[in-house]
C-alpha cells in the first residue's frame, strides 16, 4: 500500500514510543472504546464492526484537542477560517 500511495513507511527508534504519541493515543482508545466492548467471530465482522469505529471516531467523536470538534468538522472549520490551525510539534 505505501508503494500505490507513494507513502514512506518511517520506524520510529526503540523505546521512544513519545515519537509516535498520537498513534499510541489512538490505539489506546481503540483498544478501550472497541476491542473490549466486541467478540469477534469471523474477520469480516471485525472489519466490519472497526471500520464503523474509525468511521465514527473520524466523524462524529469530538476530540478535545482540536477544539471539541470531530476531525472533519475540524477540518471544514479550518478551511472556512471560522478556527485558527492548531501547530503540532513533530
Amino acid at each position: 500500500m505505501c508503494e500505490r500511495f507513494k507513502l514512506t513507511h518511517e520506524r520510529i527508534p526503540p523505546k521512544t514510543p513519545n515519537k509516535n504519541a498520537h498513534i499510541e493515543s489512538f490505539h489506546s482508545i481503540l483498544e478501550a472504546e472497541c476491542y473490549r466492548r466486541h467478540e469477534f467471530e469471523t474477520y469480516p465482522q471485525a472489519y466490519e464492526v472497526v471500520s464503523q469505529f474509525i468511521q465514527d471516531y473520524n466523524c462524529i467523536r469530538i476530540h478535545g484537542s482540536i477544539y471539541d470538534l470531530s476531525p472533519y468538522e475540524y477540518m471544514e472549520a479550518v478551511k472556512q477560517g471560522t478556527v485558527t490551525p492548531k501547530q503540532f510539534k513533530v
